[in-house]
């Protein structure tokens, strides 16, 4: 399997980092891994670190590639949200440390996620924002029942309050898992914090990745872009992706594209193409996801 990888951290204008993330790889496959310390509590910064370190200790010592993904996912998180309160117990006096979490496990060219809280995964193609995960939040509940529109939830006072995550209470999270997805060369995976999701929109994104050169270059400039619309209230901001570029065997370049050039278009020509590209590219998606 070959892929591209890039990742991007910054503090933004608070007092820590409690952002915490990993790439953990194998000949079998490649497993990302990402957590939003919770900043309210004490002791984000464990919590989001224990994510990463669960999540690479049970991928190193389980059988790979893994028969049942979604199985090792669930247990990644579980193990996670469990030594998380074992930690908070263990304290004098004692806490309740918190951290969302999102990963994703690819295998040959299927890739397959889950996540708790609001720290996201995309997957973009050409540019185009493809899928994301939907948000364990309370403004994202309210948008599902119909009660504020999808632009009143970046004003919302209540934007950044979360509905599940890992530790902080001993009932297990509510964790939503994926049905494993065919990547195509050159579809982008992006793990990525809400201080990177926040200020910018899912389109920018896609623009960005799209356009920065390589992908270590367009985080760094999506970061520095999102801490700079934030300013002087920038959260923490953290982001690691990879790019598909073949199963084992095959050979393409890294945007998955014929290298022939196409016949000159004209504009009119170009935009309806584009709108069929993008319906036929969801429809596919839906497919894979639904099934």
């Amino acid at each position: 399997m070959r892929y591209e990888l890039g990742q991007v951290n910054r503090l933004g204008n608070r007092s820590s980092n409690q952002d915490r993330f990993g790439v953990i790889e194998s000949d079998e496959g490649v497993l990302l891994v990402l957590g939003d310390g919770m900043g309210g509590l004490a002791f984000g910064e464990v919590a989001a670190q224990t994510l990463v370190d669960e999540a690479r200790r049970v991928y190193r010592a389980g059988s790979r590639p893994f028969k049942e993904p979604q199985q090792f996912l669930r247990e990644v998180l579980m193990r996670s949200h469990h030594a998380i309160n074992a930690f908070g117990r263990s304290q004098q006096p004692p806490v309740t440390p918190g951290t969302t979490g999102v990963l994703c496990l690819l295998q040959g060219n299927q890739a397959i996620w889950a996540h708790v809280g609001d720290s996201r995964l995309y997957i973009y193609q050409q540019g185009l924002p493809i899928y994301r995960t939907t948000d364990h939040s309370y403004v994202e509940k309210l948008y599902q029942n119909g009660q504020i529109s999808r632009s009143e939830q970046d004003s919302h006072p209540m934007r950044n309050r979360i509905t599940e995550c890992l530790g902080v209470r001993d009932d297990e999270p509510t964790i939503t898992i994926s049905k494993p997805v065919t990547l195509k060369p050159g579809d982008i995976l992006l793990l990525c914090s809400d201080g990177l999701w926040g200020p910018l929109d899912d389109a920018l994104m896609g623009s960005m990745l799209l356009t920065d050169g390589d992908l270590e270059q367009a985080l760094y400039n999506m970061a520095e872009k999102a801490e700079q619309i934030s300013y002087p209230r920038s959260d923490n901001i953290s982001a690691v992706a990879l790019r598909f570029i073949s199963s084992e065997g095959q050979q393409t370049d890294s945007s998955g594209q014929d290298a022939k050039r196409s016949p000159a278009k004209s504009e009119d020509d170009g935009i309806e193409s584009a709108i069929a590209q993008i319906e036929r590219v969801m429809r596919e998606y839906e497919k894979e996801i639904d099934r």
